[in-house]
């Protein structure tokens, strides 16, 4: 019982912030099951099984607000996807130090390029939907998509800085794409492929759900009801922590 009370108080807590955010349960979640007894490779199966609930709990309350263009859902699908597979084929052969160094460098920087841009994201300015813009764009979604499915710890700010700084989105709509389709369809698809290709706690899965989306709800809730701003902050704040944890393991 006090096993199942910390993975839920843990997931409820991961789950609100990176549904505040647009991202980053893995930095309180993975670490935690790691922490329990599971092997990398479990735990990483594990919670990406567990994420889908956050995307669940988010969907739930996003929706409500219609901010998803349809067309643009279909590209952020169908560009990240390939992506999502073919990193989560991949993340067993890649040394697991080498990587969670180089995504720390990387948060931390998404951190602090937000901190340096006090507009960005505060204003809706949709650009490069066709073209070259566009063909761009949907290859930095597949480069995110390959880092949601091979590492777990805050790909989905990835997802979110790139709507904004590419594709001209406020944090509010961002983070919505980012906690619907990666939440939802891109950690989906993480998980059935490390699910067929490794093992999952299942024991542990009803705690980690139930605080996901409870978790889930409560932060998208949260995010709209502040708007932008509150986002941002999160945003930054969120990056930073895990860029720094990241860096020093």
């Amino acid at each position: 019982m006090l096993e199942q009370l910390i993975l839920f108080v843990a997931s409820l807590a991961a789950n609100f912030f990176s549904a505040l955010s647009g991202g980053g349960a893995g930095l309180i979640q993975f670490p935690i099951l790691i922490f329990l007894g599971l092997p990398f490779g479990v735990a990483l199966a594990t919670h990406k099984v567990a994420s889908v609930a956050l995307g669940l709990g988010a969907t739930a309350r996003h929706l409500r607000e219609s901010h998803l263009e349809r067309r643009f859902s279909l590209v952020i699908l169908g560009a990240g996807l390939p992506g999502v597979v073919l990193g989560a084929v991949t993340i067993l052969h890649i040394p697991e130090r080498a990587a969670t160094l180089a995504l720390g460098v990387l948060t931390l920087g998404l951190g602090l390029y937000s901190v340096f841009k006090p507009r960005l994201g505060m204003e809706y300015a949709p650009r490069n939907r066709s073209g070259a813009g566009m063909a761009v764009g949907m290859g930095g979604l597949f480069a995110v998509g390959f880092l949601n499915g091979s590492i777990t710890s805050g790909t989905g700010l990835f997802l979110t800085l790139w709507l904004i700084r590419w594709f001209g989105l406020d944090y509010t709509r961002a983070v919505a794409y980012t906690l619907i389709l990666c939440g939802l369809v891109w950690n989906g698809t993480g998980a059935l492929v490390l699910g067929l290709i490794g093992t999952v706690a299942w024991n542990w899965m009803p705690a980690l759900l139930a605080g996901s989306i409870l978790g889930g709800y409560l932060g998208s809730h949260l995010a709209i009801s502040k708007g932008n701003l509150w986002i941002k902050r999160a945003f930054e704040s969120v990056t930073i922590l895990i860029g720094l944890k990241l860096i020093m393991g």
